[in-house]
């Protein structure tokens, strides 16, 4: 009995200890941008996902003053990092890794995060891994969701928001060719251009969003670009919409608020639509049916809505991120890095912040 007695005591202790080295702790810090974001994932779960919005701060200007973004995550970036951490009920001696992300982005915004992450690495003594932010945003699908099926490699990735918009195969986590790319703008930047026209404040993506939903998407039509290959480009449809509404309003002063929600379904429909063609091409020159969406304007409802149609008339295996995922975020950050910290792909002290980062 003595000894049964034992053997429990033991297994447990052990099964303990066992537990104990199966948890990874990766404190993430992300500061690509304007929104200042730390996060802690145990392994692949996300214990606390904190974020930080400078919307506040740059919508007077119209879009993102790059100083004023720098500054503010100076300020934040302490109590963010503590939010996670408090959030998560883990101290910071628990850590076994802290990421950052190393590109592409704003220089200032990068180097405030990087900076931060390098001297909590140095103090703790752990690892430090630096993370490419569009790697992130694709990775984000494999955070573990127990309501969420992972992608299988290989797969096609679409990666749209304000300052991307890419295509990219993806045999592997950290193994992506981008194939496709934007010559000029990228989505997000042309939602926000368009919408600055018509009197909506920075940033304008989700409000056309909002505004297109009670309105008719064919009633002005703009042109849609389809260059060769897989690259897209956005310019065009941006002066052709400016050009039009120009002219529109010289016919009628009151042109954009007798026909806002038209104007918005319209040029939303445009902008969306030079998308699709592409990832359509790629999926049939390919012969890839698993396409995965990341990025904040993964988060536009009417995108949403003809992929899931577009994938449910092709038979494409579809993924598309929560909502709490589409945006920069910290957690995206953290799943890259668990990655990276189980095949000990860390990091140096002396490795730079490149804003144009290639993949």
């Amino acid at each position: 009995m003595c000894f049964f007695l034992i053997s429990i005591i033991y297994f447990c202790y052990n099964h303990k200890r066992l537990t104990l080295i199966e948890n990874n702790f990766i404190l993430a810090i992300e500061s690509s941008c304007d929104d200042t974001a730390a996060a802690v994932l145990n392994n692949r779960e996300v214990l606390s996902n904190c974020i930080y919005n400078q919307n506040t701060i740059h919508t007077p200007y119209g879009g993102i003053v790059p100083e004023l973004a720098s500054r503010a995550h100076q300020s934040k970036i302490t109590p963010i990092v503590n939010q996670a951490l408090h959030e998560a009920n883990i101290d910071k001696k628990d850590l076994n890794a802290i990421a950052y992300t190393q590109g592409p982005g704003l220089l200032g915004s990068l180097l405030v995060g990087s900076s931060f992450a390098k001297s909590m690495s140095l103090a703790l003594k752990i690892p430090i891994i630096p993370i490419h932010h569009m790697h992130g945003h694709l990775l984000a699908h494999f955070i573990e969701n127990n309501n969420y099926e992972s992608p299988k490699f290989p797969f096609i990735g679409i990666t749209v928001s304000g300052g991307h918009t890419q295509i990219l195969y993806v045999k592997d986590y950290f193994d992506m060719e981008i194939i496709g790319n934007s010559l000029d703008d990228a989505i997000g930047e042309a939602f926000d251009k368009c919408g600055k026209q018509i009197g909506l404040s920075y940033p304008a993506g989700q409000q056309i969003d909002e505004l297109a939903k009670t309105g008719d998407s064919k009633k002005f039509s703009f042109p849609i670009s389809n260059l060769k290959g897989y690259n897209v480009s956005y310019s065009g449809v941006k002066t052709a919409f400016l050009n039009f509404i120009k002219n529109q309003e010289k016919k009628s002063p009151n042109f954009i608020s007798e026909n806002l929600n038209d104007i918005c379904a319209s040029l939303q429909y445009t902008l969306i639509k030079i998308i699709l063609i592409k990832i359509e091409k790629i999926v049939a020159d390919l012969n890839v049916s698993q396409i995965v969406i990341g990025g904040g304007v993964s988060a536009n409802s009417e995108l949403r809505k003809q992929l899931k149609n577009l994938s449910s008339l092709k038979k494409w295996n579809l993924f598309l991120p929560p909502v709490e995922y589409t945006t920069d975020n910290a957690a995206m950050i953290g799943i890259a890095a668990y990655y990276k910290l189980m095949k000990k792909r860390f990091g140096e002290l002396t490795e730079i912040c490149k804003p144009r980062l290639i993949i």
